[in-house]
C-alpha cells in the first residue's frame, strides 16, 4: 500500500457523513505504518471500540470504511473472511458497514468476520505452518497475501456499490 495522509483518510469515506469522517481519529503514528507491510490501513477507535475503519486502496482509489461491531460478551474462534488465516482465530468479530448512499441511508448494511483490531496484514505474512506451505512457504504467503487484497478490495466495493 502507498502512504496516505491524514485529508486522503477523511475524504476517502463512502458510508460516513461528513461530520464523521471529520471526527473520525486517524490512526495512531500515521507518520510510522510500515506501508510495504499493509494490503489495507485499519484501526479501532480508540474512544470507541465498538468502531473500527479501514482505509482499502481500489483500482478506482481509496475506499474508506467506517465499521461497527455488536458488543459481545463471549464468542466462539472463527477465521478471518479477509486473511483466512486459520491459526488466528480468537479475536475475530462481525464488523458491519452501512452501505453507501441512499441504501446506507434506508438501513442497509454488509458484514464480515475480521480480525478485531484489523490486524489481518500482519495474519497473511505469518510464515506458513508445515501443514500449510509444505513446498514453497514464500509462494503460500504471497498466495494469501494477494487473497486478502482481493477480498478487502471487494468488500470494499460491495459497501460503495449500493444501489
Amino acid at each position: 500500500m502507498h502512504p496516505v495522509t491524514e485529508s486522503e483518510i477523511r475524504s476517502s469515506f463512502v458510508n460516513a457523513s461528513r461530520r464523521e469522517a471529520t471526527q473520525a481519529p486517524v490512526p495512531p503514528s500515521l507518520d510510522q505504518v510500515d506501508w510495504d507491510s499493509r494490503d489495507f490501513l485499519g484501526w479501532v477507535d480508540p474512544k470507541a471500540p465498538r468502531r473500527a475503519y479501514a482505509v482499502v486502496p481500489t483500482a478506482e482509489g481509496l475506499v474508506g470504511l467506517l465499521l461497527r461491531t455488536a458488543q459481545t460478551t463471549g464468542h466462539r474462534p472463527a477465521i478471518c473472511t479477509w486473511c483466512e488465516d486459520v491459526k488466528a482465530t480468537e479475536d475475530v468479530v462481525l464488523y458491519v458497514a452501512k452501505r453507501s448512499g441512499s441504501s446506507g441511508r434506508n438501513g442497509n448494511t454488509v458484514g464480515t468476520l475480521v480480525h478485531a483490531d484489523l490486524s489481518c496484514s500482519g495474519h497473511a505474512r505469518r510464515r506458513p505452518t508445515r501443514a500449510e506451505g509444505a513446498g514453497d512457504p514464500d509462494a503460500f504467503v504471497a498466495r494469501r497475501v494477494a487473497g486478502l487484497r482481493e477480498r478487502t478490495v471487494r468488500f470494499a466495493e460491495r459497501v460503495r456499490d449500493a444501489t
